[in-house]
């Protein structure tokens, strides 16, 4: 598998070369932006290590231009460690955000993931009904009414909305939004979907969580 790195700082880059061919892969290291995206547009990589402060053009452009042509993993792996550049980086197609000084050792971790899963990516944004769910900026409004959730209740209504339209057991929701093995005698599940309902659901209609019976839960504009 040939991975083609851009990085413009010369120790990174040869850093970066030299321990993925190390770890099995085929390398390829471009030190600018423009020569950088020449090479990812025009040869068949199968993932993209890509620096943000480039010359040339710079990793936010080449993202830009390279999801309008190809759809490849790509990491971001950066100095630039605010909350709302990694933002910007996933909006713009990226898969992973890796901010420096990095470990090599989770780098191939991440790699080897995004190698295994290929270029499928979830959904940054659910529309359901009036329910409007921006999973990057954590935000939830519905009717354009904003509604605040606690981090549980968000964990909550993503996994339903990654899962509209299926019948959810309380055993897969613990083990997904808590880590835990459900115990029958816990009604941690049936208190968190009841909280959840009380701030998107009662105040509305339709409703969206439906009750499936001896299963669990379902979600969706029909039960």
């Amino acid at each position: 598998m040939t991975i083609l790195v851009i990085e413009d700082d010369r120790k990174t880059g040869d850093y970066l070369k030299k321990g993925l061919i190390e770890s099995g892969y085929q390398v390829e290291l471009v030190r600018n932006g423009t020569d950088g995206l020449h090479q990812a547009l025009a040869n068949p990589y199968e993932l993209i290590v890509l620096d943000v402060m480039l010359p040339g053009i710079d990793g936010w452009q080449i993202m830009s231009a390279l999801r309008a042509k190809r759809d490849l993993p790509v990491i971001f792996l950066t100095a630039r460690d605010h909350v709302t550049d990694r933002i910007h980086g996933l909006e713009l197609g990226a898969d992973d955000y890796l901010v420096k000084p990095f470990s090599f050792t989770e780098l191939v971790l991440r790699i080897r993931t995004l190698l295994r899963r290929g270029v499928m990516r979830e959904s940054d944004i659910f529309q359901i009904a009036d329910l409007h769910v921006d999973v990057l900026r954590r935000k939830v409004t519905r009717k354009g009414v904003d509604i605040a959730l606690t981090n549980k209740e968000f964990a909550l209504l993503h996994l339903f909305c990654k899962h509209q339209g299926e019948a959810l057991s309380r055993t897969l929701i613990a083990s997904e939004v808590w880590d835990m093995n459900f115990d029958s005698d816990t009604n941690v599940v049936d208190v968190a979907v009841k909280r959840l309902r009380a701030k998107i659901d009662n105040p509305f209609e339709p409703k969206l969580i439906h009750t499936v019976r001896s299963i669990g839960y379902s979600f969706g504009e029909n039960p």
